[in-house]
């Protein structure tokens, strides 16, 4: 039963992995490219560590595995917000939506 659920954790992770690599080639701008990959590219490897945490279960790779996800989880959205910032001071070309074309008409009137 245990390496039903190691097996199934590990899986998971590479799906969530390549998401987020899938979404860094095909989606269109910085922005959304960078929210595929941090939210993705964090929840599968947190996935892939909680495998790897019950398969070897002694406490140093438990305690590895738990300081390894929470640094994901507090650097991931700060790298995030950091990228996107830079990204649309120097002007980067961004994917134009419905309430992008909306906020424009009406900064015009």
């Amino acid at each position: 039963m245990g390496e039903i659920v190691i097996a199934v954790l590990v899986l998971l992770g590479g799906f969530f992995c390549f998401v987020a690599g899938l979404g860094v080639l095909r989606l269109p701008d910085v922005l959304i490219r960078m929210h595929a990959s941090t939210k993705a590219g964090t929840l599968g490897s947190g996935l892939i560590l909680v495998g790897v945490a019950v398969h070897f279960g002694d406490t140093a790779t438990i305690t590895r595995a738990v300081a390894t996800i929470l640094f994901l989880l507090i650097t991931a959205p700060v790298a995030a917000h950091m990228i996107g910032r830079a990204a649309f001071r120097s002007g980067e070309t961004l994917w134009n939506t419905k309430i992008d074309a909306e906020a424009e008409r009406s900064l015009k009137r």
